[in-house]
């Protein structure tokens, strides 16, 4: 086939979109990789193969009760899924029309809740974080009545701020009559709090999105989590592929949400947190560095008037962070995942030098 005719076949909607850049895609090598918020660590697992000559459950029930009883919620508001990626997109897809519909967003924010909605022809409108990163709900309020899911995301990617609960419920009440509200949780583990699974019950139209990703250090295997009312499960479960989850990543989670496995997690929870306070304090002091937002997740937001710089010193010697200054109101902000000890003390001695030759 030609490129002309390609271009003529291609759907109008996605002629010009621009797809998401995952740390994957923007990089292809690399020592350490401080940019992708995943865990540095990793655990031990066992596979059995016997039953890998067969289709996998939908919703493996191992996975489902384990991960129902960690969250605190009942099996019938779990659903799993490629990843919370694929929970996003379930949502957009089992309740928006494409080409009528919209959805809210509240940038800066998680980058795939645009690009989920825009790939299915479905509108994204925008009402930006305050100053404080905080909700501006007199700007949620004139979406109203207009969309039909609102992504909250909290711990927020990339500022690493909680939003605070009561500006969740009133979010909730705001779209009480008109829209789901999901609460994205992927970061809900390194965070102060208990996040709004347990309040699944109270707010009808509240979802909420969790991932093995981020502190169970499982982000290749590609879980996730949607938790929400037994009657919005059951048309999220309409849209789901057949075999969502292969049977060797039913098993890892199944594993990691053990007693044995839990005990694993929080023990690298209570790592990190320590490890993100001291490179903070390390970095800090450095050049002109000024942290932005607050560090609730499993990395810190920068600003620097030499973002560009340090970015193209730091590739050239193996390490990798986040560039987040096209976001909006986080111009020359950079995004550092927290690695290892040793991973934190070779970035610390990379800036180091690099402002040391700046003269700063």
């Amino acid at each position: 086939m030609t490129d002309s005719l390609i271009d003529a076949l291609q759907a109008k909607h996605l002629r010009d979109l621009k797809p998401y850049e995952s740390a994957r895609r923007l990089f292809s090598g690399g020592q350490d990789w401080l940019n992708a918020n995943e865990s540095p660590f990793v655990g031990e697992y066992n596979l059995d193969s016997r039953k890998l000559n067969r289709y996998p459950d939908c919703q493996p029930k191992a996975v489902i009760q384990a991960y129902a009883a960690y969250a605190g919620v009942t099996p019938e508001q779990v659903l799993v899924s490629r990843g919370a990626d694929e929970g996003i997109e379930l949502l957009i897809r089992a309740f928006c029309d494409a080409g009528q519909d919209s959805i809210l967003i509240c940038p800066p924010t998680y980058g795939m809740y645009a690009i989920s909605a825009e790939t299915f022809n479905v509108k994204v409108n925008k009402a930006p974080l305050n100053a404080d990163f905080s909700l501006n709900l007199d700007a949620m309020a004139e979406f109203v009545g207009k969309v039909k899911v609102v992504f909250i995301c909290s711990p927020n990617n990339p500022t690493g701020t909680q939003v605070a609960p009561e500006q969740i419920e009133q979010a909730l009440a705001l779209f009480a009559g008109s829209a789901l509200v999901a609460v994205d949780e992927a970061y809900i583990e390194f965070a102060q709090g208990q996040g709004w699974a347990g309040q699944l019950a109270n707010y009808p139209n509240l979802v909420v999105l969790r991932t093995l990703s981020k502190a169970f250090g499982l982000a290749g295997i590609r879980c996730g989590f949607t938790l929400a009312s037994p009657a919005i499960i059951q048309v999220l479960l309409k849209a789901i592929a057949p075999y969502p989850l292969a049977e060797p990543v039913a098993q890892i989670a199944a594993q990691a949400l053990s007693p044995q496995g839990l005990a694993w997690m929080q023990e690298k929870v209570e790592v990190l947190n320590v490890l993100r306070q001291r490179l903070q304090d390390q970095l800090q002091p450095l050049g002109d560095f000024v942290r932005v937002g607050d560090c609730q997740a499993n990395f810190i937001l920068l600003r620097s008037q030499y973002k560009q710089g340090l970015m193209d010193d730091l590739v050239a010697q193996g390490i990798l962070i986040r560039d987040q200054s096209k976001q909006l109101g986080l111009e020359n902000c950079l995004r550092i995942s927290i690695g290892t000890e040793e991973q934190n003390q070779r970035l610390v001695a990379a800036m180091q030098r690099f402002f040391e030759e700046k003269a700063i």
